[in-house]
């Protein structure tokens, strides 16, 4: 069964639109940008998304600022992309899971078992794969600043270890608003509920749902092994964090800010890979260490023949030839 739980709408006026000043005639316009995201403090995107802020603040002379907004201060991250199609927040790096309600098509980066890890996703992602996904982001008046890592993903819950997707059964399991999660866990017997980001500690501990799914970083940035505290390493799908621009901002930007914007997401996005996978790696030996926690390793080949039938269903939409495009280019 899916239900869906909303967070209580946050005011964003304090973050407006982009301000462009009026200055003196030949001096350069001093311009604001907002970026919102839900990550909490210390998460990889949390620090990268301030030291972007920082490095367009440098390049820039002081010119441009970025006010950085995380822990879904802004709103929710379906608030957010509203936001960006209309102007009122300029960026955000935002969940693969959200992003495929307007752009279907990214949901199939985390088809079951795509990618063996973060770097051969990337791959793909740096390739005809990320161009033509940048073109859908296009035409619902987004750019694409870069692709971010949000991991490799596990299961959590508090109930018992989860070995095989038999154990699943009769646990109810949060996802992301992703129609390619709630499918997978489908697939694998769980119960699904859609609870946003931000309430999910809430969630877990009140036992509105029994377990989630997030790579190793934010199940630990987020502290959900503190009312989680089964891990199961079942590496069942990865996903990206898209950093995304308003299409009415870009076009406001003369070309040489856009290009101090690119050059710093870049930068920023390095940054972020680098925290995230040292993150990954700290987190399972850290977790492991835990007596409190219990982590387990999964049959994945019972995993992959469980959730195989959803690949035929995704290839089986609209975009269908996408899908195939994609498991070759990953599979090559």
């Amino acid at each position: 069964m899916k239900s869906t739980i909303s967070r209580r709408t946050l005011i964003a006026g304090a973050f407006a639109a982009p301000a462009v000043l009026s200055l003196p005639r030949g001096a350069h316009a001093a311009t604001n940008l907002t970026l919102g995201h839900n990550a909490a403090p210390g998460n990889p995107r949390s620090i990268a998304t301030e030291r972007f802020g920082e490095l367009v603040k440098e390049r820039s002379g002081g010119r441009i600022s970025v006010r950085v907004a995380g822990s879904e201060q802004l709103g929710n991250e379906q608030s957010l992309l509203t936001s960006l199609r209309t102007g009122a927040v300029d960026m955000t790096v935002n969940s693969q899971g959200s992003t495929s309600a307007l752009v279907p098509e990214i949901a199939t980066l985390g088809l079951p078992f795509l990618f063996e890890d973060s770097a051969a996703a990337f791959k793909v992602l740096e390739g005809p794969i990320g161009e033509e996904l940048a073109q859908r982001f296009s035409k619902v008046q987004m750019v694409p600043l870069g692709w971010w890592d949000n991991g490799i993903r596990h299961i959590t819950n508090s109930k018992r270890p989860v070995a095989k997707p038999a154990d699943l059964k009769g646990l109810k399991i949060r996802t992301p608003p992703d129609p390619m999660t709630i499918d997978i866990f489908q697939a694998l017997g769980a119960g699904t509920e859609q609870i946003s980001f931000g309430e999910l500690y809430v969630a877990l501990q009140q036992g509105v749902v029994d377990g989630q799914e997030n790579p190793l970083t934010n199940i630990a940035s987020s502290k959900l092994f503190e009312v989680n505290k089964f891990i199961s390493l079942s590496g069942h799908k990865w996903e990206s964090s898209p950093f995304l621009m308003s299409q009415i901002t870009w076009t406001r930007l003369p070309a040489a800010d856009r290009d101090i914007v690119k050059a710093a997401a870049k930068e920023a996005g390095d940054l972020q890979r680098k925290l995230f996978a040292e993150n990954e790696a700290r987190y399972n030996s850290e977790f492991r260490a835990n007596p409190k926690l219990a982590v387990n390793e999964v049959d994945k080949a019972a995993f992959r023949e469980a959730s195989a039938k959803v690949i035929d269903t995704w290839r089986s939409k609209p975009f269908g030839d996408f899908v195939d495009r994609l498991a070759k280019t990953a599979r090559s």
